[in-house]
């Protein structure tokens, strides 16, 4: 076990109100694929990875992949992806999906809409599991200024988002829902508000491990990039 993983608490339902179960599920909600008997999530952050294995269980596996970059498709880039794997019913396990009886026992409701009401306490790790599962961090050469943002083809999963990140401590002002060319949806925090959002959602994550490294030190990257361009 590294010693990532063993600085992770975790509760023996993994349902239960808890800041690893709501970075567990931020991160399904966002990079997730949840049927009745498995749960696949994606993310290119290795230890993120295992910390979410550690909480959950499940198998990773490392692949890469390659994208061709949205504004020049003559460009592709090469990235890692970890994939975990929950249930499907390896090692002879038919309790149900993480010992539950199905997916009734997941925290969604009939529609397959997610419930999060369980991690109300949590919702900094709610929202950095979401985050790392299906948002973007970037400085902006164009104006000097970092740049947050979620995008998912869930349109009631993002104004989820919405709401959680409007009642949380740091004062964030969004722009509207709008579309992508590939037919999913997308907002952005303000560029104003978006380093005391970003430092706000990574403030003593060390001190709990449910975190992606990478995607912190993209963060810290930005904000200096973004602090130079002022100077």
């Amino acid at each position: 076990m590294s010693e990532t993983e063993q600085q992770i608490e975790v509760p023996a339902d993994p349902l239960a109100g808890h800041p690893a179960t709501a970075y567990l599920w931020g991160h399904v909600a966002g990079s997730g694929d949840v049927s009745n008997d498995s749960i696949e999530v994606v993310t290119n952050d290795e230890a993120s990875a295992q910390v979410l294995a550690a909480i959950a269980g499940g198998n990773v596996e490392h692949d890469t992949t390659s994208r061709d970059y949205a504004h020049d498709t003559s460009i592709t880039r090469t990235e890692d992806e970890y994939t975990l794997s929950i249930g499907g019913g390896e090692n002879g396990d038919n309790s149900g999906l993480l010992g539950r009886s199905g997916a009734l026992g997941l925290p969604v409701d009939g529609r397959g809409n997610y419930r999060f009401g369980a991690f109300a306490n949590h919702d900094r790790e709610l929202l950095r599991g979401l985050l790392e599962g299906c948002g973007t961090i970037c400085f902006k050469s164009s104006s000097g200024t970092v740049g947050i943002s979620f995008v998912h083809d869930d349109r009631d999963l993002l104004e989820l988002t919405r709401e959680l990140i409007a009642d949380c401590p740091v004062d964030a002002p969004m722009g509207d829902l709008g579309e992508t060319s590939s037919g999913g949806y997308w907002f952005g925090v303000d560029d104003d508000a978006a380093p005391a959002f970003g430092t706000w959602l990574y403030e003593n994550c060390e001190e709990t491990g449910l975190f992606a490294p990478s995607r912190r030190r993209k963060l810290e990257r930005s904000l200096k990039q973004a602090d130079a361009y002022d100077e």
